[in-house]
């Protein structure tokens, strides 16, 4: 039981988390292709939204689809569940990847974490400056003082090989444009994604499977709270430092409790208890399948984690294509 909540069975909630998840894959696994980023994340937030209700929690959406007034539906603050059992925080992103959706790329995912109340950041919607790498280092090797070339040569030396040999993740965005020049100067090789920075920091904690062993940039803060979970079930480090950039964005830090804008927070900062984690394929990916049709039968694939025992499964759900 978690040392929060003795009504937190992670175990017994960690299904049903599972089917959320697949529900908003399958529900925007039907406009994978068709261009239309808001109608694929709409018909994720409906699905994701009506499968949480049917747990017997009292969940509470600590990251979600933003503030009250700019989400209809899974905003901040709203409260999901049958309103029986548990206190639950939740994190979620019922597609992370709409643009990927839409133009059928791959690393569209449908992500949701569940922890006890009071167990992940507030994490306002302004940027966050990350920094991961996977299992298997020292405690504290690289971090977000150190600079890139830095972090590189501590990296190629903790594994015994040449900075060439290093594969950063990186979000392809024009404000990494200096990142991604020094980083190549090192000689290390960068893997650039367009979109989903959740699956960008997973593919560190699977380097053997993925080859990349670092992931560096900034992106959304929320996202960063959805990593920081994933990677407290899959091993791994992670460091995130707000970035504000006018004093609207520092006052929505302030509001979401945040007093020290300046704090660098560590992975079990951002997540403080044992938490469960699943994430279902929308198109395909290196981490889990997409969605597909198989004659009558969609088919789907969720990778589902506890932190509590490090348990990592896969699962394969199969439905009739309605």
């Amino acid at each position: 039981m978690s040392k929060t909540d003795p009504m937190f069975s992670d175990r017994m909630l960690s299904l049903g988390l599972a089917r959320v998840s697949e529900a908003a894959a399958i529900a925007s696994a039907k406009l994978i292709g068709s261009g239309d980023e808001k109608a694929a994340d709409q018909a994720a937030v409906d699905a994701m939204r009506n499968q949480l209700n049917m747990l017997d929690i009292k969940g509470v959406v600590v990251i979600g689809e933003g503030e009250r007034d700019e989400a209809p539906m899974l905003y901040i603050g709203e409260e999901v569940g049958t309103g029986t059992g548990p206190g639950v925080d939740i994190a979620l992103d019922p597609l992370e990847g709409t643009t990927l959706t839409a133009k059928d790329m791959p690393n569209a995912l449908a992500v949701i974490a569940m922890g006890p109340r009071g167990s992940m950041l507030h994490a306002p919607d302004v940027y966050m400056e990350k920094l991961a790498i996977g299992p298997g280092y020292p405690e504290g090797l690289v971090n977000l003082d150190m600079s890139p070339t830095q972090r590189i040569q501590v990296m190629a030396a903790a594994k015994g090989c040449r900075t060439s040999d290093v594969m950063v993740c990186v979000l392809e965005r024009p404000r990494h444009q200096d990142l991604i020049a020094e980083i190549r100067a090192t000689g290390a090789r960068i893997r650039l994604i367009t979109d989903g920075d959740v699956a960008g920091i997973i593919h560190c904690a699977e380097a053997e499977k993925t080859g990349i062993d670092m992931y560096m940039g900034s992106g959304g803060a929320p996202e960063g709270v959805l990593a920081a979970a994933a990677l407290r079930c899959m091993g791994g480090q992670m460091q995130g430092r707000l970035l504000f950039r006018n004093a609207d964005e520092k006052a929505r830090a302030e509001k979401a409790g945040i007093t020290d804008l300046d704090k660098i927070y560590s992975r079990d900062d951002l997540v403080t208890d044992d938490v469960i984690f699943a994430a279902t394929g929308v198109t395909d990916g290196s981490i889990v399948r997409g969605a597909r049709r198989d004659g009558d039968y969609l088919e789907t694939e969720t990778i589902l984690m506890r932190s509590k025992t490090g348990s990592v499964r896969r699962l394969i759900y199969r439905q009739k294509n309605h």
